[in-house]
């Protein structure tokens, strides 16, 4: 006892300051890899504890302000809004019967009412004469659009979405691994997954024979398939359609025309962008934020750069293996419990494989992406 007692130490104060601001850091989500290699210094620890604290009064100042707006009689009765952005401290509503959805608000949110994100629908209520307003309550969500955020941490990104768009073009080349990554995730989360075909109009001589092969890949798993061009208009109409009383979101890998469908199909978006980040001064829109757009016609789009690509490195192989919709029935059915599928006697996939019923594109999928997870 002795002994132990003899190795003990009391910590200075600033050992303790130190430590609590480590600590607060980590719970945060602040980057400390460099915190664990070497000790705050006096004024660094000091200038750490200034900014947690000015940011506390800050938050505890917007409650009070958002506690006296819902008392004063100023507000509009309650009303049904829909979250089409989001800008920090506040988000940007639409009423949910506003059938042209032009008439955008600005409201603020009580720190009680968790993360919003665009999709969401709530309950708000206006400022009169004002462009303002403030949320109340959140309606429950049919659906989340996450992704694995820089710690792994499953983050929501947009909500109540019907369909993710996967996005692909004969160029660049596109690959079953890749589109099979957008389709394991969009399984996963329960959100049905379209597949898109852009830029018809360059499928030649040269590549048609490798792009049919690759579109038989998924008509045979029965995966909803379109097939469109923004340079001729081929299948805009049909897109159009299908998007319409929906809330989609495009994915895909860079220069695949994401871009160019959105323009398209909503001509006035990138003046409409343009006019919010004038009206709201700089800052208020950026390329990480979800933002909602309306059809005319019916059905929202939600784009960002933010959610057009999905890291699987938070899944494990079982949750992969289930996101294989044809792989479904033979889980469970091999010899071996800790079967991985690849040369184990008695695999049920693997004779599924032999016998036809999965292709061998989408097993060397599989085996890729499991292979990724590794690294």
């Amino acid at each position: 006892m002795e002994g132990i007692l003899a190795k003990l130490r009391i910590i200075t104060p600033l050992e303790f300051l130190s430590f609590v601001i480590y600590h607060l850091l980590f719970t945060t989500g602040v980057p400390v890899s460099n915190m664990s290699k070497r000790k705050l210094t006096r004024r660094q620890a000091w200038r750490v504890a200034k900014i947690q604290e000015e940011r506390q009064k800050r938050a505890e100042k917007r409650e009070r302000e958002t506690d006296a707006l819902l008392e004063d009689s100023a507000l509009e009765p309650e009303e049904i809004g829909l979250v089409t952005a989001h800008f920090g401290v506040q988000v940007e509503v639409v009423n949910i019967d506003d059938i042209e959805r032009k008439d955008r608000f600005r409201c603020h949110m009580r720190a009680n009412l968790g993360s919003l994100v665009t999709g969401d629908r709530v309950v708000w209520r206006r400022e009169k004469d004002s462009d303002m307003g403030v949320i109340v309550a959140v309606q429950p969500r049919e659906s989340e659009l996450t992704r694995p955020d820089s710690h792994g941490a499953l983050k929501t990104v947009a909500a109540n979405i019907n369909h993710i768009i996967i996005v692909f073009a004969p160029y660049p080349e596109p690959h079953s691994f890749l589109i099979d990554r957008y389709l394991v995730a969009a399984e996963t989360l329960g959100i049905r997954p379209v597949l898109l075909l852009n830029k018809i109009d360059s499928v030649n001589n040269k590549n048609r024979a490798s792009i049919e092969q690759l579109l038989n890949i998924y008509r045979n798993l029965d995966y909803p398939l379109m097939e469109v061009s923004t340079k001729t208009g081929e299948g805009m109409e049909t897109l159009k359609d299908f998007l319409a009383d929906q809330i989609s979101v495009f994915v895909g890998q860079s220069g695949v025309g994401k871009s160019s469908l959105v323009n398209k199909l909503l001509p006035t978006a990138e003046q409409r962008v343009g006019a919010l980040s004038e009206a709201r001064q700089k800052g208020t829109h950026t390329t990480t934020t979800a933002q909602l757009f309306h059809f005319p016609a019916g059905g929202d789009l939600i784009d960002s750069p933010g959610i057009r690509e999905f890291g699987l490195w938070h899944m494990d192989a079982q949750a992969v293996l289930e996101g294989f919709t044809e792989l479904r029935p033979f889980i469970g059915h091999c010899k071996f419990r800790d079967c991985r599928h690849e040369q184990e006697p008695h695999c049920a996939i693997l004779k599924a494989v032999e016998d036809g019923h999965i292709s061998a594109e989408r097993i060397a999928s599989y085996r890729h992406i499991i292979a990724s997870l590794e690294k």
